[in-house]
């Protein structure tokens, strides 16, 4: 319903443009890969149209802020410039993140080109069962390239990795040993694939790492000049006033709830956007069968709690506060628990993810020795506990219920995967049917792929771990220690006002409490929103349901943080 609206509006604020220009190319590959229904020339027009509301706007808070009129003009000048680079850029960044996503399903993508090859040392064979195995739009490209490439003497590798080439070098080295591996001897062939395998491996870690080291500096500056400089600065606003400088409340809201969350927000999106690989969770939304719809639960319990922490915080805290506590608990609580089914089936599919590798070794070993698959499932699924084991020994029963294969028990109409949708076991299962085809010299493939899937998983691990220490700070800054500082900071400028008015008869009156608070309030929870999803963004590239699910919690954690210390410290000033 968004996407649509923001589709509609375009064209209106494109015939609002007083000037046109030539797209670039970058704008129109953008919008060719999110295939969008909007031209390039529309977006150009809308970008330049909507910067005439966005000044006149920005001209107009100005204004209402008390600035001087050169203040004004340049507020409404920066308004109108601004809108109108983000309107051209917001394609070209929602395209790289989509990229981003993408890119995490590599080394995936080449391990199922390197195990069909295993077993039939055929890249055209293995490229179009490596594209049709997922839905993505890396397996989308390479489903294309493919296609174009019958009935010439190519697969459309080669092609495929140069259409990814500026985004992922590595994968132009992985697909050329891929090539080779088809026309070694058997007993070369292994150790081509595994090296095919390997330089994606290393080319994602190399580039994760870069990434990690290259964004500890702007990510402190974000937490610097973001968070601690804005609130090291609302102590200082009651001394500027003593000082006689006159600060009113527009100026507050207009820095604290204006300014700087654009900046940051700005700043989120430069991060974000240099990110090179994101692990993406599993792609599943509200309206898939195994997913409970929670919401109507969540309305209620969002309004439940934004009326009962309003009435509370208003009765014990301060009557300024409750708006405040009402939207942040109502609307974090209502966030977390519409999302929570989402992150749970996702937390479930991870947990049978896990212990994938250890039941394929089973399985491949059992094979090699020369025992049918379905037999050699059976016998893993009791070997192996926990979730997977638990799934797997479902598939098998339905094998013997339905009497039907091995693909069908888990992906057809009464299949497994339809309560525990994961697209690698899915993957997994397909190879598993055709080995099934196969025999004994399908084990030595089975037993590799048990080896490249708890690759990916210590990949996984350390990509986590390198980003671990800068997402935990961004959350942390998030839910508890700017809103404990920020409250603290408003209750001691609170504590300053009687000291203010003594013997200051030439000073403007003290600003109102509850104005001042409440719009460090307002900053309090919008930087909870954007720095909780850059941690997001960072830990896991950007996914809706996770972000609403982690902000919710930061929103209702902030909140409470900064009441509680706002009514400790004004206990003791």
């Amino acid at each position: 319903m968004l996407t649509t609206a923001v589709h509609a509006s375009l064209p209106m604020l494109a015939r609002l443009a007083p000037a046109t220009s030539d797209p670039s190319d970058e704008l129109r590959r953008a919008l060719t890969f999110l295939g969008s229904r909007v031209d390039a020339e529309t977006v150009v027009g809308a970008g330049y149209g909507a910067s005439i509301p966005a000044g006149a706007l920005g001209g107009s808070v100005a204004v209402l802020a008390g600035f001087p009129t050169l203040t004004v003009v340049l507020v409404a000048l920066a308004s109108a410039l601004g809108s109108a680079h983000a309107i051209h850029v917001t394609p070209v960044w929602l395209a790289t993140l989509r990229r981003t996503r993408a890119l995490g399903r590599v080394p995936e993508l080449v391990g199922r080109i390197a195990l069909r090859m295993r077993i039939e040392p055929s890249v055209e064979h293995a490229a179009v069962f490596a594209a049709r195995a997922t839905d993505d739009p890396l397996s989308d490209s390479l489903a294309a390239h493919t296609d174009r490439a019958r009935g010439t003497p190519t697969a459309g590798l080669g092609e495929f990795a140069a259409a990814w080439r500026p985004w992922f070098p590595a994968l132009d080295r992985a697909t050329a040993l891929l090539q080779t591996a088809a026309d070694v001897p058997a007993g070369e062939r292994d150790r081509a694939l595994d090296r095919a395998h390997e330089v994606v491996r290393e080319g994602t870690r190399d580039r994760l790492a870069d990434f990690a080291g290259g964004i500890r500096g702007p990510v402190t500056a974000v937490y610097a000049f973001g968070v601690l400089l804005p609130l090291a600065l609302v102590g200082a606003l009651p001394a500027a006033r003593v000082a006689g400088v006159d600060i009113s409340t527009m100026h507050v809201v207009f820095l604290y709830d204006v300014v700087l969350p654009v900046c940051l927000l700005a700043a989120v999106g430069w991060v974000l956007v240099r990110r090179p690989v994101a692990f993406a969770p599993l792609s599943v939304d509200s309206s898939h069968p195994a997913v409970d719809d929670h919401r109507l639960r969540a309305g209620l319990v969002g309004v439940a709690v934004g009326v009962s922490g309003a009435a509370a915080v208003s009765a014990f805290v301060a009557p300024w506060a409750a708006p405040f506590a009402a939207v942040g608990g109502g609307l974090g609580s209502t966030l977390y628990v519409s999302a929570r089914p989402v992150v749970a089936l996702r937390e479930q599919v991870q947990t049978v993810e896990d212990g994938l590798s250890d039941v394929l070794y089973l399985v491949g070993r059992a094979v090699s020795e020369g025992e049918s698959v379905e037999s050699a499932l059976d016998r893993a699924s009791s070997s192996v506990p926990g979730a997977t084991g638990e799934l797997f020994a479902d598939a098998v029963g339905v094998q013997r219920r339905l009497r039907v294969g091995v693909v069908e028990s888990f992906c057809g109409e009464y299949g497994v995967l339809e309560s525990v949708p994961s697209p690698r076991v899915a993957g997994v299962v397909t190879l598993l049917g055709l080995a099934a085809s196969e025999g004994r010299p399908a084990g030595r493939a089975i037993v590799s792929m048990a080896d490249q899937l708890a690759a990916l998983s210590r990949l996984d691990a350390e990509a986590r771990r390198e980003l671990a220490s800068i997402t935990e700070t961004l959350s942390n800054t998030a839910a508890f220690f700017g809103p404990l500082v920020a409250g603290a900071t408003v209750a001691l400028a609170d504590g300053m006002a009687p000291a203010r008015s003594l013997g200051e008869a030439a000073v403007t009156a003290p600003m109102a409490t509850g104005d001042f608070g409440f719009a460090v309030g307002v900053y309090v929870l919008l930087s909870a929103v954007l720095l909780t999803t850059l941690s997001v963004g960072i830990e896991n590239g950007l996914d809706r349901h996770l972000v609403a699910s982690r902000v919710g919690g930061a929103l209702v954690s902030a909140t409470a943080t900064f009441l509680v210390s706002f009514a400790a410290a004004g206990a003791l000033v």
